[in-house]
């Protein structure tokens, strides 16, 4: 039951932190958008294969990063106690589920501290970006998506943190997976569906009913530990 919430709170984070998503890469999409060539750029149907092939590279490199996180917390298992180490991987995954609620209730935006992590390893990524423009196929537009996948972001970070306390790889990259394709309707915006999906996400009530709900499962997952 607890692996269900695990992913179910993941796909609701990515789904409604879609603000976050949206001021965050909004500007790389349209980018990604305007760097196709003018005849692909200007026919709305020509351009699907390419956002498909960005947005599944992004989400990608997300499932590989929770599968590295997620084999972590697997090593951790292995060097503590099965028993203490349960229980500090219990502890993980409540207090970021927690952290994640209150950020998408507006409560707490800690996670603008957790980019500039990233910000070192992002300066030896960004050059594999410029190689691979101007896009001019889906599999070159995947490659790119790979390396967006990689950008500073706290709202990814914070997650990854979180798939350490899957315990396992697939478990980790099951995590990250589920919190990609939360945020696919807002990066991967398609007519007036998404457009509709994107202004409800920013709804604050709708955001603070679900920041409340993954609060819940935090500590709920919590509750199994004292």
């Amino acid at each position: 039951m607890q692996a269900e919430f695990g992913y179910v709170s993941a796909f609701v984070v990515g789904l409604l932190g879609g603000a976050h998503c949206v001021g965050m890469c909004g500007g790389i999409v349209g980018a990604l958008a305007f760097g196709l060539p003018e005849k692909i750029r200007h026919h709305f149907p020509s351009t699907l294969p390419y956002q498909l092939g960005y947005n599944l590279g992004r989400i990608t490199s997300y499932v590989v990063a929770g599968g590295v996180m997620g084999g972590l917390g697997m090593l951790l298992t292995q060097i503590m106690p099965i028993y203490v180490a349960q229980r500090a991987l219990l502890v993980i995954a409540a207090v970021f589920m927690i952290l994640l609620g209150l950020y998408l209730g507006g409560w707490w935006m800690g996670l603008a501290r957790i980019e500039k992590l990233g910000g070192r390893l992002w300066t030896r990524i960004e050059p594999f970006a410029r190689r691979l423009l101007p896009v001019r196929t889906p599999a070159q537009a995947w490659k790119l998506g790979l390396v967006w996948g990689w950008i500073p972001c706290g709202l990814v970070y914070s997650m990854l943190v979180w798939t350490v306390s899957a315990g396992s790889v697939m478990k980790g990259a099951g995590l990250m997976l589920a919190f990609g394709l939360g945020t696919l309707p807002n990066l991967f915006a398609m007519g007036m569906v998404a457009g509709s999906l994107a202004r409800w996400s920013k709804n604050i009530r709708v955001r603070r009913i679900a920041g409340l709900l993954v609060i819940a499962f935090g500590l709920y997952t919590l509750s199994h530990v004292f």
